[in-house]
């Protein structure tokens, strides 16, 4: 089964490399860009599946750049989707949960309404919406808080921020399911197997790892882990202003997953640990 990924770079991208099926598309084979040029590296793959990793993920410069993210996130992945339609063959498409307000406790459902409160938000949406309407053996994967050994992630910025100082304040009124990259790799080739053998499955997931915490709340456990001696004071998200505004609920109710495809959210802990052993302090300086 050859799997075409679209994303190079990314932490899930680079974590799908490790399965042998993979062909990984970055820049140069594909420019998000150019969402038609996405369609036709489908067609000339001859791909089984289909799964898209790559996104404008600069939140902030987001709500300057919106008509760039909503050509990379709104528009590459509906001419994907539609590629794949076309071929017949599976379509994962990762999408988050800023797709959502944060308003309220409860954890969101696949079927709650959106109601994006940035741009960043706003541009994942149009990217969903291009992709359901497309139809096919599709799946939409929303997830939160990634985070690996690779690339630029909160674990990483707390290791390096928590070995330069002894105290640092973080947002605590922000939850959500921190998700290792690793498991998110998995669950989309998963994902993509089953859905070659029954289109019935298609429809929009949720995974994010557990249990729930807050930003706050996972700076201690990094700390904890890594055996770093930094003190955590909780604040606000009113005291800690960002250009784009965050969901403080980003709760992701899970169950439909775990029921179509059989797949649990993964202990964030567990494999934090995991991750911790690969990061050197060295890494976290650059």
């Amino acid at each position: 089964m050859k799997i075409l990924v679209f994303g190079k770079s990314g932490q899930v991208a680079r974590e799908l490399q490790s399965f042998p099926p993979v062909v990984a598309l970055g820049r140069e084979g594909a420019d998000l860009c150019d969402p038609e040029a996405c369609a036709a590296a489908i067609t000339q793959h001859e791909p089984s599946a289909v799964i898209n990793t790559a996104a404008y993920t600069a939140v902030d410069q987001a709500e300057e750049e919106e008509a760039l993210a909503m050509q990379i996130n709104g528009e590459a992945p509906s001419a994907m989707a539609r590629a794949c339609a076309a071929l017949d063959i599976p379509f994962v498409h990762i999408s988050t949960d800023y797709v959502f307000d944060g308003t309220g406790y409860a954890p969101w459902s696949p079927g709650d309404k959106p109601s994006p409160i940035s741009a960043y938000g706003r541009s994942k949406l149009i990217g969903e919406n291009g992709v359901v309407e497309a139809g096919g053996r599709y799946a939409i994967l929303r997830t939160s808080w990634v985070y690996s050994a690779n690339g630029q992630n909160f674990v990483k910025t707390m290791l390096r921020l928590g070995a330069e100082r002894n105290q640092l304040s973080i947002v605590a009124d922000q939850i959500g399911g921190p998700t290792p990259a690793k498991s998110i790799a998995a669950a989309c080739l998963l994902i993509a197997e089953q859905l070659t053998a029954d289109p019935s499955k298609a429809g929009i997931y949720h995974f994010a790892g557990a249990p729930d915490i807050s930003w706050a709340g996972f700076a201690q456990e990094i700390f904890s882990q890594a055996q770093l001696d930094c003190e955590v004071t909780d604040i606000t998200s009113a005291e800690y202003p960002t250009p784009a505004k965050r969901p403080q609920n980003s709760r992701l109710d899970c169950s439909s997953i775990e029921e179509a495809f059989g797949i649990l959210r993964p202990d964030w802990r567990l494999e934090l640990r995991t991750i911790l052993k690969k990061i050197s302090y060295k890494e976290t300086q650059e």
